[in-house]
């Protein structure tokens, strides 16, 4: 009995880490039971008897992976503006496309909500010793800059459009977090 709920749990962990493997790459519309499936090696049925419904594993799929991306950019302790920006780059590099298309495409709005809201309450957690010597009257503007200043599509600008390194892009946005920081 003891191995045969370790064989379940092990099908089942396999299930959901094919499924967040697939989300680093797809969005949830695109995620098929049959690709799982075949990923983990099982059948449909075996997906199903594991997790109920697709929409389920997705969902717990998508939470796993979001948690990660948060672990992610909350590496830097609040107020390292160079470990912040460098956390915040390799998020970018391992997502950033995949990030842009759902943005373009506008493939998972529920998604893009929370990645904006996400985005913010980052911004204000990073930089929250900064921007506690920012007068009150001012924070609110100074947090949309930097909230721009940080964004993916600052990232795509500099690594896609121009061309620049990851050493450059990591520069230039670390640069432009700290003038914006220094602004009377």
């Amino acid at each position: 009995m003891r191995a045969r709920a370790a064989s379940s749990e092990a099908t089942r962990r396999r299930i959901l880490e094919v499924v967040v493997d697939m989300l680093k790459t797809r969005f949830r519309s695109e995620i098929r039971l049959e690709d799982v499936a075949s990923g983990a090696e099982v059948s449909v049925q075996t997906v199903l008897n594991a997790y109920g419904s697709r929409s389920a594993l997705v969902d717990l799929a998508l939470d796993g992976l979001l948690a990660e991306l948060r672990a992610q950019r909350l590496r830097a302790a609040p107020g390292d503006i160079a470990g912040g920006i460098a956390a915040l780059l390799n998020h970018y590099e391992q997502f950033g496309d995949w990030v842009i298309r759902n943005l373009a495409e506008q493939l998972d709005p529920e998604l893009i909500e929370t990645g904006r809201a996400g985005h913010r309450q980052w911004v204000q957690r990073q930089f929250a010793p900064q921007l506690a010597g920012v007068p009150a009257a001012r924070r609110r503007s100074v947090v949309d800059a930097l909230v721009c200043s940080c964004d993916v599509y600052a990232w795509k600008l500099l690594r896609r459009d121009m061309g620049r390194s990851r050493a450059d892009t990591e520069a230039v946005l670390q640069a432009m977090a700290e003038a914006l920081l220094r602004m009377p």
